[in-house]
């Protein structure tokens, strides 16, 4: 009961009544993340680009250089790897996290809105026979929509349907026994 609760808790807190998209349906998820994302993104570009200003200005005021060329390209090279290692690492780590998810009933459709790499919102258009579940659990892949990762929270879906609906949960499952067995015997 308290898993129950928490997760009321944590869907009814994070999420308020969602309007309609019309070109997109029925909002059916929000991440409650979108915006820290989005945060940490920024500010690791502008980190990045401040690095790429200051660094040759700080060299050049203080004096501070090198003898060899070697040694001064080490130098340069390994500050520009941690200038452009933190924020492409942050795009490949949070690329798949799901801002808004819509879902069109008449097409039998979802729209996952996502950041790319210039943090602006990207649009993916999928259906749920495109949804792939990974076989072994990803720490940052909830399902593939065709291709691309998605990462999503399934306690902050309003309704626990649409999410068991996204991921073909509520499909049931039939085995035929009569083929497996022609199957097994025919090898």
């Amino acid at each position: 009961q308290v898993t129950s609760f928490q997760a009321l808790a944590v869907r009814s807190l994070s999420t308020s009544a969602p309007p309609d998209h019309p070109e997109h349906g029925r909002l059916v998820y929000k991440g409650n993340l979108a915006k820290a994302v989005l945060g940490v993104r920024f500010f690791s570009y502008s980190t990045s680009v401040f690095n790429l200003f200051m660094v040759p200005y700080i060299m050049l005021k203080t004096g501070i250089g090198f003898d060899s060329l070697l040694i001064q390209a080490a130098f340069y090279g390994l500050i520009g790897f941690f200038t452009f290692v933190t924020p492409v690492t942050l795009h490949i780590l949070t690329k798949g996290y799901v801002i808004r998810l819509y879902y069109k009933e008449e097409m039998d459709t979802y729209t996952a809105i996502t950041y790319n790499a210039i943090l602006t919102e990207k649009v993916t258009v999928f259906q749920q026979k495109d949804v792939k579940i990974p076989d072994i659990t990803k720490m940052f892949t909830t399902f593939y929509a065709k291709t691309k990762s998605m990462l999503v929270n399934p306690l902050l879906f309003q309704n626990p349907e649409d999410f068991n609906r996204l991921m073909g949960y509520d499909k049931s499952l039939y085995f035929d026994f009569e083929e497996e067995k022609e199957n097994s015997e025919s090898k």
